[in-house]
């Protein structure tokens, strides 16, 4: 099982800056032809031209943000321009669109809780309810706890030289 990861806690400024840019190109063409263009292609395509400005702080953001608005604003609209031309040069192309499952993490989380536990019934619904019930038990002694990956000694005793005397 892989590591779970934390959020994340930085955004490229480019993405918004070139999504409202493509809005407002796409409401100058006829209906028809915007109606066959893949908005999320053409900011894909546009983005792939243009550096990435990353922020991990709101100060961040709006420093990255206005420099983006007014030094890189010709850069992303000739970006876009030349993005929608590429796209809508062949509008019979379908493509499968990428697939990402948001709730990969979570799902993992669960899963690893579920080990941890040893509680296969363990879901979203009753994780909060689940994990009071296992620190009452802990808390009155019926349960220990060991590191994971350790071997078993008594029952579910957690043996780390951290944290004994």
């Amino acid at each position: 099982m892989r590591a779970v990861q934390p959020a994340h806690t930085y955004r490229n400024v480019m993405e918004p800056l070139v999504a409202e840019e493509v809005e407002t190109q796409l409401k100058h063409l006829p209906p028809k032809i915007a109606g066959y263009i893949n908005k999320t292609e053409v900011i894909a395509y546009a983005l792939n031209r243009l550096p990435p400005l990353y922020a991990t702080s709101e100060k961040g953001w709006q420093q990255q943000f206005t420099r983006a608005s007014k030094t890189m604003r010709t850069q992303i609209v000739a970006a876009v321009r030349q993005a929608i031309a590429a796209i809508q040069r062949d509008p019979l192309r379908t493509t499968a669109p990428l697939k990402f499952d948001e709730n990969r993490d979570a799902k993992e989380a669960l899963q690893g809780l579920r080990e941890l536990l040893k509680a296969e019934d363990l879901s979203w619904s009753n994780l909060v309810d689940t994990v009071e019930h296992m620190l009452i038990r802990t808390a009155r002694g019926e349960i220990s706890w060991r590191k994971r990956g350790s071997s078993l000694t008594e029952g579910r005793a957690w043996r780390d030289s951290r944290y004994t005397l």
